[in-house]
């Protein structure tokens, strides 16, 4: 009895599970069908449309417009100066931080009081004027050498002149001996000629150095010298001078 009744009994989840299932093959069906259909359908047409190009018109000319006249130039105004930090102060060493020690007081110097200078001895004053008479009676005693010598210098320089004119005079005493004036001379024109002569008189050359504005004057005196060869030795061996100046005049003594 028991096995007929559960028979007899319907179970609600199986007919829920039927409707479903049904529910699920219609939707399958009916998207097989339109997918189908989608695939089929013939593709639409397209129409195009040709059209000529038609050339662009001439760009119409345009005059160029005057150039604008230049902006004035604008000075740049010098950019001011940026001043830099001052550096931040450096850190004080740990070693400033300790106290200083306080210098020692320098003492104040004591200046020797001046002496008073001894009194002059009369001693000392006498030994003084004595270098000072010794000094002056020294300076009078050079500066007479001086003079002294000066005055030796002088007279030698005269003798020595004069020996040496008495020496050339010798020799143009000779020369002139030997001179035959030609009778045509005028006025007392000069003529010099230099010498040159050894130590035993022997002339080597007699050249005119200038002349009388008379050739028959300088001719006759030019032999007169070398007529007069050798020359007249001086007395002093020093006063022997190899080149000699010698003037002529006709109307000479």
């Amino acid at each position: 009895m028991n096995a007929a009744l559960l028979e007899d009994r319907v179970d609600p989840g199986k007919a829920a599970s039927a409707a479903l299932a049904a529910l699920v093959h219609l939707a399958l069906a009916v998207l097989l069908v339109y997918g189908i259909h989608w695939q089929t359908r013939p593709p639409e047409a397209v129409e195009v449309e040709l059209v000529r190009a038609v050339p662009d018109p001439p760009a119409p000319v345009v005059e160029a417009a005057p150039e604008p006249a230049p902006p004035p130039k604008v000075e740049a105004k010098p950019e001011p100066k940026v001043e830099p930090k001052p550096a931040p102060p450096a850190k004080p060493d740990i070693a400033l931080k300790e106290k200083e020690k306080p210098k020692p007081k320098a003492e104040p110097k004591v200046e020797p009081k001046p002496q008073p200078k001894p009194a002059p001895d009369k001693t000392s004053k006498q030994l003084l004027d004595r270098e000072l008479k010794e000094l002056a009676a020294e300076r009078e005693k050079q500066l007479a050498a001086q003079e002294l010598a000066q005055m030796k210098a002088t007279h030698a320089a005269a003798a020595r002149s004069k020996a040496t004119a008495d020496y050339i005079g010798k020799i143009r005493a000779k020369i002139k001996g030997n001179i035959v004036l030609p009778p045509d001379i005028k006025g007392n024109p000069e003529a010099i000629f230099d010498v040159v002569q050894l130590p035993s008189g022997e002339i080597l050359s007699v050249k005119l150095k200038k002349s009388s504005g008379h050739a028959a004057y300088d001719n006759a005196v030019e032999r007169a010298i070398l007529k007069s060869s050798p020359l007249p030795k001086p007395e002093q061996g020093d006063l022997f001078s190899r080149a000699l100046e010698l003037k002529f005049r006709p109307l000479e003594e």
